[in-house]
Parts: C-alpha cells; sequence; structure tokens
C-alpha cells in the first residue's frame, strides 16, 4: 500500500502571450509507508512544485493525486493539512511570532479539529510541551511563554518541526528546513530530524541542497530535471555512491 501516489502529474503555467512553461511534466511517483525520501535538482527543476502540488498549494493542470488511496487532487490545501504537514525554508513560515511557544505548539495539537469556543487550558499542558521541547537540546523548553518571534533561527525551525510532527502527519513535507542556518545549527537540526522520523517511524520528502545530506539520511533519493524524476534511487544505490559520485552526476543531468 502507498502513503503519496502521484499518477501523470503536470503542471503547466503561461509565460506570456503565446508562451506555455512546463513546470511538472508527467510526473510518477509513489512513496510507501516509513519511505524517507530526498530531493535533489537544480533551480528551476520543479522541487517546490512538486510540494506546493502535493500539500494544496497549486492546482495540477493535469493527473491524480492519491493520498492513501483516496484522490485528493481537487481537495484544498485546508483539508489536506490534516494530513501532510509542511515546514519551510524560512523559518518565519511555521509559526505565529506574537505567540508564545506554548501556544504555537496547542494550535498544532488541534491541527484538523474542529474548533469552537472553549477554554484552552494551556497551563496543563505545559509539562508536557515542557518535555517535548527537552527532548530537541537547545533550550526551547526555557522559552514557553516566549514570543515565537524572539526566538533564534534555529530554535524557531525546531518548534516548526514540533509542530508538524505533534499529530502524526500521514507525510511530512521539510522544504529546504535547514537552509536558512548557519552549519552547526543545520547539522543539529538535521539530526534531530533523523530521529524525530526514524522513532516515530514517518513519511518524509525532503528537499536539500546538500549533498551530504542528500546521501547519507533517507532510504531513497530523488533527482528532478525540468520538472521530472529523472532518477529515483533506492538504499542500496544510494549506499554505492559517494559525494564525488553525486556532483559528477548533478553536474551533468544540469549541464
Amino acid at each position: 500500500m502507498s502513503i503519496l501516489e502521484l499518477k501523470n502529474v503536470t503542471k503547466t503555467i503561461n509565460n506570456g502571450p503565446k508562451e506555455q512553461k512546463t513546470l511538472l511534466d508527467a510526473v510518477n511517483l509513489t512513496i510507501r509507508p516509513g519511505d524517507f525520501i530526498t530531493v535533489l535538482g537544480g533551480n528551476g527543476a520543479g522541487k517546490s512544485t512538486l510540494f506546493n502540488s502535493i500539500s494544496g498549494t497549486l492546482d495540477v493542470t493535469q493527473g491524480q493525486i492519491l493520498l492513501g488511496g483516496t484522490d485528493i487532487t481537487a481537495l484544498s490545501e485546508e483539508k489536506r493539512a490534516a494530513s501532510i504537514a509542511r515546514v519551510f525554508q524560512d523559518p518565519k513560515m511555521g509559526t505565529a511570532p506574537r505567540m508564545t511557544v506554548a501556544e504555537n505548539l496547542f494550535l498544532a495539537q488541534k491541527r484538523g479539529e474542529k474548533r469552537g469556543l472553549r477554554l484552552r487550558r494551556i497551563k496543563q499542558q505545559k509539562p508536557f510541551y515542557f518535555e517535548l521541547c527537552q527532548a530537541i537540546g537547545n533550550g526551547l523548553e526555557n522559552h514557553l511563554d516566549t514570543p515565537t518571534g524572539n526566538l533564534s533561527g534555529g530554535q524557531r525551525q525546531a518548534l516548526s518541526l514540533l509542530m508538524a510532527t505533534l499529530k502524526k502527519p500521514e507525510l511530512l513535507l521539510l522544504d529546504e528546513h535547514t537552509a536558512a542556518l548557519d552549519p552547526k545549527t543545520a547539522k543539529q537540526l538535521m539530526e534531530i530530524t533523523n530521529q524525530k522520523i526514524s522513532e516515530e517511524n514517518l513519511t518524509c520528502l525532503m528537499i536539500t541542497h546538500r549533498m551530504e545530506d542528500a546521501l547519507k539520511y533517507g532510504n531513497r533519493l530523488i533527482l528532478l530535471q525540468k520538472g521530472q524524476i529523472i532518477k529515483d534511487l533506492d538504499q542500496k544505490e544510494k549506499e554505492k555512491l559517494t559525494l564525488t559520485d553525486l556532483l559528477h552526476f548533478f553536474e551533468e543531468i544540469i549541464f
């Protein structure tokens, strides 16, 4: 059984009065439960379009998107968010800056639920939030009452990851979620990410420009070029690759 299946998914846009541009070109992809797939590709390869199509941010021109066997092609982004979680490249996009860490986590706890007028009872949840944040190891647990906008970029991204995985999603999309961080912080967050995906057996697609991460993490590696998946390498094929192999291969497909 597949978690997500893309069938001939195509996205075209009008790039002028008489010019049509293809962003995704008949993409076929099957994601199985527990897959951790890293996605590589140059600028304009279709990485963001792929994620936007899966999450519902962007309507596809042709094709089908199936989640757990159910056709979600016409489903809104809001309805897909109950099953699909996403962490963005920009630390500011995944959290509400004026709300505290605890308040952001409370919102994440209610993802996909109908909300009415009721007492929040955040205070009763704080011991759970403290333990949750403490496991991250970057001091986030000491900022439960701090507005999220006052956190460091690394802490904010760690919070975004916690929020995205607090209620186990059917699919987790990591959209270059370490790209805006310094190398040390990016490495720490990537280790936290891998641990959480492994421990909770999450199914994940991760866009990255860090080739070392693409080789080190995940059980599959996808390479995109001009809106097409030109390579889909499994665990054994990945294990045979070196960074030099990937660099040469990447240069060949881009140039």
